[in-house]
């Protein structure tokens, strides 16, 4: 058995895989999980490849650790989304993190995640039980929860899936106003972007969005497994935050196994095309 997830112009990115697991229709989207035959088991939302186990790493990684290095002291994050648990699962992973709040719209992913993946590392058993004393779940929209809210947070991570249905608010310019507002001085934002090459229009008109609310965006990229790869990130600065700057000493006790904190720099690898429209968007 083969499970193809088919991108624009006839791309696929495909796992053979030895059999369904677990299907489910929620209020917002189909949900699947799969065991592929080298990777794990995998989660499938509207027929779009979220993560395999084994690899999942190469996401979660690059997503959350760059911008959580390169503020000064985040002391209070918020996870936009990230229903599997990962994106938290490495927020945590930071000492420093004092309270963590994890909003996610769809309830039943959760519930898929903690009965059929390994991703969360009992992080979100602990924290539906009320056992993980940094971490809180919301099950609303990410973008009703930040309205209002005021210098509450010093890290915004948007782990949310492509910006089409329930998710496209997450790349609005509306909502980017209200996660900077929702940010404290210096604060951080971070968003996956989608793949480099198929979704270039997609990752350009987010990019020029942001530009308009944070003070500095970055755009950087990564290949991740199970993606369309390179897959494009962007980060929004409020204030002093140096996105080219990451503290090594705090990097040192993460033993990370896919983003190397000492080679940072290779983050802004993009291929040239890309910079050449990112570099015209800066001159506007």
């Amino acid at each position: 058995m083969e499970f193809v997830e088919w991108y624009p112009r006839g791309y696929g990115v495909g796992f053979k895989v030895r059999r369904k697991l677990y299907e489910e229709r929620s209020r917002y989207q189909k949900i699947e999980v799969y065991e592929t035959e080298g990777f794990g088991r995998m989660l499938v939302l509207d027929g779009t490849i979220q993560l395999v186990e084994d690899g999942e790493l190469s996401y979660h990684e690059p997503l959350v650790h760059p911008a959580l290095l390169t503020h000064p002291a985040p002391r209070e994050a918020l996870v936009v989304g990230g229903g599997d648990g990962g994106a938290l699962r490495e927020v945590l992973r930071h000492p420093g993190v004092e309270r963590a709040v994890m909003v996610e719209l769809d309830e039943a992913v959760l519930r898929v995640a903690v009965e059929h993946l390994n991703v969360g590392k009992g992080v979100l058993e602990r924290v539906l039980a009320g056992r993980e004393p940094r971490a809180e779940l919301r099950v609303e929209s990410g973008a009703d929860y930040v309205k209002g809210k005021e210098a509450a947070f010093d890290a915004i991570v948007v782990d949310s899936t492509d910006p089409v249905g329930p998710a496209a608010v997450l790349f609005s310019e509306g909502f980017y106003g209200d996660a900077y507002r929702a940010l404290r001085d210096p604060g951080v934002y971070v968003t996956q972007a989608g793949s480099v090459y198929l979704f270039t229009d997609e990752f350009l008109t987010a990019y020029r969005r942001m530009r308009r609310v944070f003070d500095r965006v970055w755009a950087f990229s990564f290949p991740v497994i199970g993606y369309a790869s390179p897959w494009a990130f962007l980060v929004g600065a409020k204030g002093s935050v140096d996105f080219g700057r990451v503290d090594l000493a705090r990097a040192a006790a993460l033993d990370l196994r896919y983003y190397d904190p000492e080679r940072h720099e290779t983050l802004f690898q993009l291929p040239r095309y890309l910079r050449g429209l990112l570099a015209l968007d800066a001159t506007e």
